[in-house]
């Protein structure tokens, strides 16, 4: 009997990954808010001083143009879903469509909650940990969605002390972890609790005591973590599976953005916080977590066929099974 393709082809592929784009431009906006002190520039909500286009100057520029890309962000979300439940044949993929849906809205309830609320720590921590869940969420809906993913050949793990499937997952909740920190270091103003860098307040071991610095030395030693473990698995990536470059890319895209994001972190503080660098720092963690959930997400279909549901309609999945 023929087998049926389990998703509609490359166009809901290609508008996957351009919801991903989109949801990368939205943490941008949204880190460019913070960065600019414009999260109360618009005081209510969802309207802007009551309008649906309020004159786009000063702070209102930022607040109500993130706004503005995150709907379009949401509608773009509920085609997606539609388009999953109605093209696709795994049951899996179509709750990663609901999931994603669900995230989305939540993420705009919690914006919402954030203006009218004052700009609480603890909610515009959740709003950015929130937004970096659907952004990986939307990745994970771009990658198996793809024709890479349906195509893809089982590979020999090679043995460790770790599989390379659970490094990377646990990699990526690490990497999540410290853009949780981040940003309750951001929303609770204790990014120049430490004026500098390396030492903070001119010692390796300051006073934890004042205001803010306990909270920024967990934040720089967190740093220090992600950037261990990021390299520990992109040693072990390419070390082990140097002829699958599905894996070996995304482990070297995050080996550059966890350096990328250690520099930006220095001149974060150095800079005194500019607009720029920091706006950049956010991209930068949502860049790094995407490229671990890729690697995260291929390691399991290469070399864990049993760690994800893969149906029995999926091309060569009836060969593999009596191989």
């Amino acid at each position: 009997m023929p087998q049926r393709n389990v998703t509609s082809g490359g166009w809901l592929h290609l508008y996957a990954r351009l919801v991903v784009l989109a949801t990368f431009l939205l943490i941008i906006a949204g880190g460019l808010v913070t960065s600019t002190d414009s999260g109360l520039a618009v005081p209510d909500w969802p309207l802007s001083y009551g309008m649906f286009f309020p004159p786009m100057v000063g702070g209102i520029f930022y607040e109500h143009g993130h706004r503005m890309i995150a709907g379009t962000v949401g509608l773009m979300t509920l085609a997606l879903t539609v388009w999953i439940w109605r093209k696709e044949e795994r049951a899996w993929v179509r709750k990663l469509g609901v999931a994603a849906l669900v995230t989305v809205v939540i993420q705009a309830l919690l914006g919402g909650i954030t203006v009218l609320w004052m700009l609480p720590p603890v909610v515009s921590t959740s709003h950015l940990g929130t937004a970096m869940a659907f952004f990986a969420l939307v990745t994970a809906l771009a990658i198996v969605t793809s024709t890479g993913w349906q195509r893809a050949v089982p590979a020999r793990p090679v043995p460790g002390a770790m599989p390379l499937t659970q490094l990377a997952g646990a990699t990526t909740l690490i990497v999540y972890g410290q853009i949780l920190l981040g940003a309750a270091m951001r929303h609770t103003g204790a990014g120049l609790a430490c004026p500098d860098f390396p030492l903070c307040n001119g010692a390796a071991l300051p006073d934890l005591s004042p205001p803010g610095v306990a909270l920024h030395m967990a934040h720089r030693l967190g740093a220090l973590l992600v950037v261990c473990a990021v390299v520990y698995l992109a040693d072990r990536t390419w070390g082990q599976y140097p002829d699958i470059p599905e894996l070996r890319r995304p482990a070297l895209a995050a080996l550059f953005f966890v350096g990328f994001q250690a520099l930006l972190g220095a001149l974060s503080v150095l800079s005194g916080l500019s607009v720029g660098t920091t706006t950049a720092h956010v991209a930068g963690g949502a860049a790094l977590l995407c490229s671990l959930v890729v690697l995260t997400l291929r390691a399991h279909r290469r070399l864990g066929r049993t760690a994800l549901p893969t149906g029995r309609n999926e091309p060569g999945a009836t060969a593999r099974a009596t191989a």
